[in-house]
């Protein structure tokens, strides 16, 4: 069944997939596990406006429904990704949506500046928001509502849809929701992973160079759920782009009815790099089975009385 394209503010989706920032590479890369052109977008690996080495080794720890990752944002930049990762993109025909972070709210401003010269290839800039703040009191710009407002506003330079990456690991993400939402973001990524450490108990010293890092895949995604859930519940017209354990047609589906609009597939292409365009094929299926016509009547159903009531 064909179902209409999903609207994330000015963006427009052909399909509710997209790969998850930091999973996939700059994107690229997946072209030859499947045409990129046929999930919503790829948004790409997080990129500064300087190049940054990342985090010591080790840098990835498996969980025994996920994995703890302390990669660090090792990137090339902006302009790197602009001269060699963007093109090809382009030619893979992939809808794309670049990811920024920085230390500072002018870090920010910085790289959404660089992206406006290419404004035309790109269809949003997704805004990292979980990187701690090192010209203030290294507090994350997402545990701070007032600060993720003026990082937002201080990208609207760029003239692109702006969405806003928002952290689990807060008990105040629905107020920083709600001030991105004012800025002017017309989105929110619904989460980023939750902060989490390992300790080798042969040698008693925790198993990452970095001591802690995000933990992903299976074993947060009830905390996604919960998250959307809350955000949904106190801010009906807010776009949310869904994220958080996402494995199959299933776990995407709840998040959605959760509150997502579209659904974002990050740690499971570790295991299998042709995992969304599978979960997509999965979603569709679920869809047909239960009569769906539209996304919207996945949106937010749990907020309604369930799919029963949507009938």
């Amino acid at each position: 069944m064909n179902r209409k394209a999903i609207s994330i503010g000015s963006v427009e989706l052909a399909q509710p997939i997209l790969t998850a920032s930091g999973t996939a590479g700059y994107g690229a890369e997946f072209d030859s596990y499947f045409p990129l052109r046929e999930i919503g977008a790829v948004v790409t690996k997080s990129v500064a406006h300087f190049s940054w080495p990342g985090n010591a080794a080790p840098r990835l720890h498996p969980t025994k429904s996920g994995m703890l990752n302390a990669v660090g944002l090792q990137g090339s930049g902006v302009a790197s990704f602009i001269e060699h990762d963007l093109p090809m993109l382009q030619r893979a025909g992939a809808k794309v949506v670049a990811s920024i972070w920085g230390h500072s709210i002018d870090d920010y401003s910085q790289a959404a500046k660089l992206l406006a010269t290419v404004r035309n290839e790109i269809a949003a800039i997704e805004i990292n928001l979980s990187c701690p703040n090192l010209s203030g009191d290294h507090a994350m710009f997402s545990h701070d509502a007032a600060l993720s407002a003026r990082v937002i506003e201080s990208c609207l330079v760029a003239e692109l849809p702006l969405w806003a990456k928002l952290s689990p690991n807060t008990s105040l993400i629905v107020d920083v929701a709600r001030a991105v939402h004012s800025a002017g973001a017309q989105a929110v990524t619904l989460i980023n992973t939750a902060i989490g450490m390992a300790i080798d108990t042969d040698t008693g010293l925790p198993v990452l160079g970095n001591i802690r890092g995000g933990l992903s895949g299976s074993a947060l995604h009830p905390i996604a759920v919960r998250c959307i859930y809350e955000v949904r519940a106190a801010l009906p017209k807010i776009k949310i782009l869904g994220a958080g354990g996402v494995v199959s047609g299933e776990t995407a589906a709840e998040l959605m009815l959760a509150g997502a609009d579209a659904v974002q597939v990050g740690t499971a292409t570790f295991a299998d790099p042709r995992a969304p365009i599978k979960i997509l094929r999965q979603l569709n299926k679920w869809a047909d089975a239960h009569s769906i016509s539209d996304w919207s009547e996945v949106t937010s159903a749990s907020h309604r009385g369930g799919l029963q009531a949507d009938a």
